[in-house]
């Protein structure tokens, strides 16, 4: 016969509404009841009916995390993969599942959401990242559905989110890179549509403009968040008449085949070009030559956003939170980025 929550009430000397309080993790519930009744859950074996709770409490303990919509952008990119675990850990800490989806374009992720929280299968939703116009976005504000924008809203600023100040960390290695005397600075970005590639491209900008530099237009490359990006903007790059001597890019992954390009044309880093890029994925260290990058606590970011997101839930507006949350960031300096443009190791 299983075991009920009046049995486990019994044993632990409490109510059984204070079982069900703590089985939700209720934040009114002392850290010591919590203890002592989910110590005797696992000495009795309960284990609770998910779909019985649903019903009863009209939640589902569950979140759901839209994923890039390229399945290649999300399994090569390590950095989805970091922000995930940050978002699982924290969820699973908080006695919430997490639901993994994605669509083929903004229309079927706005289907796949609606589905999810309409058919009151999760309760809110994380957005790994922002675009303009978003679809998404709009149909979750619209429609007053709890969920978290990692990156910001330029449409809606007071959306619950998580991001890092892209601007500010963009125009820091930026000017690192100009701290080495380098006069002629090139950006390799991302998607145009995406809020981040935006900001930093700003970022980028004002530190040239502050420095009295040249922004060329020919000197920005946009594409993915994909090494087959990197490597394309070498090819033009490197066979412009006046090339750049520095590169800031705009993720580790693309700046992987920034690298791969470079070593095929015959070039090295950083003798002939000097990279900075961001997120400071573990691998980046590991690469030849080992990358200078903005460290933006990708794990960090994914643990706020799932914590932002759950307590948005189990307060249901009561409570003002933060709306925006900002991580910080911290510039890694490695040997991609470490010479003069005179040639010396500094």
């Amino acid at each position: 016969m299983s075991v009920t929550i009046k049995d486990v009430a019994k044993k632990a000397g409490v109510s059984p509404s204070t079982v069900s309080r703590v089985l939700s993790n209720h934040p009114r519930i002392s850290r010591e009841t919590s203890r002592k009744v989910k110590i005797i859950l696992d000495e009795m074996g309960y284990h609770p009916n998910i779909m019985a709770q649903s019903l009863v409490s009209k939640t589902t303990n569950s979140i759901c995390v839209i994923l890039p919509k390229s399945a290649e952008e999300l399994f090569l990119n390590s950095f989805f993969m970091e922000l995930v675990r940050g978002i699982v850990t924290q969820a699973n800490r908080s006695g919430y599942d997490v639901v993994l989806s994605s669509g083929g374009s903004e229309q079927e992720e706005v289907e796949v959401v609606s589905r999810l929280i309409n058919g009151k299968r999760v309760d809110g939703a994380i957005l790994l990242y922002s675009r303009k116009d978003d679809a998404v976005v709009e149909f979750l504000h619209s429609n007053h559905h709890p969920f978290v924008l990692i990156g910001r809203s330029e449409k809606y600023p007071d959306l619950l989110s998580v991001d890092n100040d892209n601007i500010q960390a963009a125009y820091d290695a930026t000017k690192h890179l100009i701290s080495f005397g380098h006069k002629r600075v090139g950006f390799v970005s991302g998607p145009p549509n995406h809020v981040v590639s935006q900001d930093r491209l700003k970022g980028y900008q004002r530190a040239l403009e502050e420095s009295g530099l040249e922004m060329r237009k020919d000197w920005i490359v946009e594409g993915e968040f994909l090494q087959e990006s990197g490597y394309r903007a070498m090819s033009f790059f490197m066979n412009l008449p006046e090339r750049p001597t520095a590169l800031v890019v705009v993720d580790d992954f693309v700046s992987f085949g920034v690298l791969r390009g470079l070593h095929e044309l015959g070039f090295k880093v950083p003798d002939d070009l000097s990279i900075v890029s961001f997120n400071n994925i573990s691998i980046a260290e590991l690469s030849t030559p080992p990358l200078t990058s903005i460290d933006i606590g990708i794990y960090n970011l994914g643990y706020t956003a799932s914590q932002a997101l759950i307590q948005s839930i189990q307060h249901n507006g009561e409570k003002q939170f933060q709306k925006r949350n900002i991580i910080p960031h911290r510039l890694v300096v490695r040997e991609s980025s470490m010479i003069s443009v005179n040639g010396n190791n500094e």
